[in-house]
């Protein structure tokens, strides 16, 4: 058992603290289910909420090096899947959607 050197109390160990997460995200992460389904429902995980996470700061300008630091990835080329330029859609003379980067 991990307990906090300053406080005394145990922690819970990252796979626990995931479990617990998915376990309580169930219903947040299905919109249109109800509660007598929860079982046969995924919910979040800790990995993904960091990733949205830095999707968000990228969206917000955060800086690349800020980003590295709080991913802890080596490369900006690794950051590119959370900082994509934003994305426009446009109608062409068809009628057609087509996405257009801004």
């Amino acid at each position: 058992m991990d307990v906090c050197p300053e406080t005394g109390r145990s922690r819970l160990s990252y796979r626990r603290a995931e479990e617990i997460f998915e376990e309580n995200t169930r219903l947040l992460a299905n919109p249109p289910a109800c509660s007598d389904d929860i079982e046969d429902l995924d919910g979040w995980t800790q990995h993904r909420l960091r990733h949205s996470a830095l999707t968000h700061d990228a969206e917000d300008g955060t800086s690349p090096p800020m980003l590295l630091a709080r991913s802890r990835h080596a490369s900006v080329r690794s950051l590119e899947r959370y900082a994509r330029p934003p994305a426009a859609h446009r109608r062409d003379d068809n009628g057609q959607l087509t996405v257009v980067r801004v």
